[in-house]
């Protein structure tokens, strides 16, 4: 059996990151943002998700997986279309509208 102390520093190494891990992290982030950001001619997530126009539906529940492929979708999210304005999914933002035939 282990002692207390040697336990409890096998703790708190395997609690800690290397030195130095933390500040490379957050630099490799913080350039990768800043090159994506200067990058004008590419669109946001945000950009391209509000292209797509709203998704006419039959009823008045929408049901949003994301995608047909389960591997690259997300959480099935069902959506009352009840109101005027599209529903947005809360988890891709594709926007859905109940399909009127007048």
């Amino acid at each position: 059996m282990m002692a207390p102390a040697t336990i409890s520093n096998l703790a708190r190494t395997l609690s800690k990151p290397p030195t130095g891990f933390r500040r490379g992290l957050n630099t490799l982030v913080s350039s990768h943002t800043a090159k994506w950001m200067q990058d004008t001619s590419k669109k946001s997530p945000m950009e391209l998700i509000n292209e797509v126009p709203p998704i006419k539906v039959e009823g008045r529940i929408a049901a949003c997986e994301g995608d047909s492929n389960p591997a690259l979708g997300h959480p099935i999210e069902f959506i009352c279309l009840d109101l005027k304005d599209p529903a947005i999914c809360k988890y891709c933002g594709l926007r859905y509208v109940q399909n009127h035939h007048h």
